[in-house]
């Protein structure tokens, strides 16, 4: 059914990719990429973790001021990759542009210090943060395509998700050591991660390596430009992709709304509450590769849109009032099921449909349109929250959210049977 998500028959010439030098079944590329963003999310992980409790219940930030600020701080991840695609592109400097998005944010962690106890200052250092993450996004993800074989794209992807979760999982254990041995300390939460931080940049200057330039084809031009990238829209399963993901993004909730909704509904205690990201974290770590390798034999499409039902079962599992064990525990299942079966898996799709001489961008700019989408989702959510309270909020988006996955494997589906 999606003949162009499966790996490539033995024998059909692929992309010019630069494989370089393997360790075990990836290119070192990827696994230097996975450990500087491993260190990376250690460092910012410490401060999400403790960021929705901080905000609301230290700065005093209601629901709907909390989704603002939540929309605000993805749509300003949104800005930032298609400058930083394009300039990676133009100058094949992925791993410069990538180490500019990781400096920028490892500085915003002194910063957070510096505006301690002031909303002001705190909203503004975290909105340069985002600035970072959007820099360096799209030239790591194109530096993991680049640098993998076609029929592995979704597991180099899986192993590097891998690694990243790694650190995902490692960050809020580590702030919720540092405030159980400092009460309130989130001055020692910042300090540390920015400690954190600069050994993952020293990682990725020290060990990655640009690619080798991808050779001009017949329709590839040497410069790529803002008009040839975003000529990738008349590519019909380009185009397909990037609707079907931002239509599922504005229907996908952030995990701080998901876990502050779960605190409010089952009254959990606030020191426990960094303990639901590194429970996601292990769900993630432990299936991100399988997942990853399934995709690549069965179809990386089909993957992509049935790793949404498990996020709509963790809006089931918000919605039911039972016993709150069991209900954290199959919370925490969902989310990590979710981003194991999609976060990784999108990219390699994308691969697959965008040339590598515009990989970059074309990874950039669909990373934006979601990344838009989903602050317009939290923006949402705050507002639906405010004005009708939780439980209806969340049973609107998880209708949203069935009728959007159908229709994106309807959408991307039609695609793949209209192209060559």
């Amino acid at each position: 059914m999606y003949v162009s998500s499966r790996p490539p028959a033995p024998g059909t010439p692929g992309p010019a990719v630069d494989r370089g030098r393997k360790l075990g079944r990836v290119n070192r590329n990827v696994l230097f990429l996975g450990l500087t963003s491993m260190f990376t999310d250690v460092s910012s992980e410490m401060v999400t973790a403790v960021l929705p409790l901080y905000l609301t219940l230290g700065l005093g930030l209601g629901p709907l001021g909390f989704g603002a600020f939540d929309g605000f701080y993805q749509a300003l991840a949104a800005l930032l990759p298609l400058a930083g695609g394009l300039a990676a592109d133009r100058w094949r400097r992925h791993k410069e542009v990538a180490a500019a998005g990781y400096g920028i944010s490892a500085g915003c962690r002194l910063g957070l210090l510096a505006g301690l106890g002031a909303i002001g200052p705190t909203v503004a250092f975290l909105a340069v943060d985002r600035v970072g993450k959007g820099l360096r996004t799209a030239p790591r993800d194109a530096l993991i395509s680049l640098s993998s074989t076609p029929g592995r794209l979704a597991e180099s992807f899986g192993v590097h998700r891998a690694f990243d979760t790694s650190g995902a999982l490692l960050g809020p254990g580590v702030a919720f050591l540092l405030l159980l041995l400092v009460p309130g300390g989130y001055d020692t939460v910042f300090v540390t991660s920015f400690c954190v931080a600069l050994i993952g940049l020293g990682m990725l200057g020290l060990f990655v390596q640009n690619p080798a330039r991808v050779p001009a084809t017949g329709d590839a031009p040497q410069r790529p430009s803002l008009r040839t990238g975003l000529g990738l829209l008349r590519r019909a399963r380009y185009r397909a992709l990037l609707l079907a993901g931002a239509t599922l993004g504005l229907v996908t909730l952030s995990d701080a709304f998901i876990y502050l909704a779960f605190q409010q509904r089952s009254t959990l205690d606030t020191e426990v509450f960094p303990l639901l990201y590194v429970g996601s974290a292990v769900v993630y770590l432990v299936l991100a590769v399988p997942v990853g390798r399934l995709a690549d034999r069965v179809g990386r499409v089909p993957v992509l849109v049935a790793g949404h039902l498990p996020l709509l079962a963790a809006y089931a599992v918000l919605l039911y009032q039972g016993p709150r064990a069991p209900r954290l525990a199959a919370l925490v299942l969902c989310v990590g099921l979710h981003y194991a079966a999609t976060a990784g898996v999108l990219m390699a799709v994308a691969s697959t449909v965008v040339p590598a001489h515009l990989r970059t961008f074309g990874m950039a700019l669909l990373a934006s349109c979601i990344a838009l989408s989903r602050a317009a989702s939290s923006l949402g959510f705050g507002a639906l929250w405010s004005w009708w309270g939780s439980h209806a909020a969340i049973a609107l988006y998880a209708l949203g959210l069935a009728a959007a996955a159908a229709a994106a494997a309807r959408l991307l589906r039609r695609a793949e049977e209209a192209s060559p």
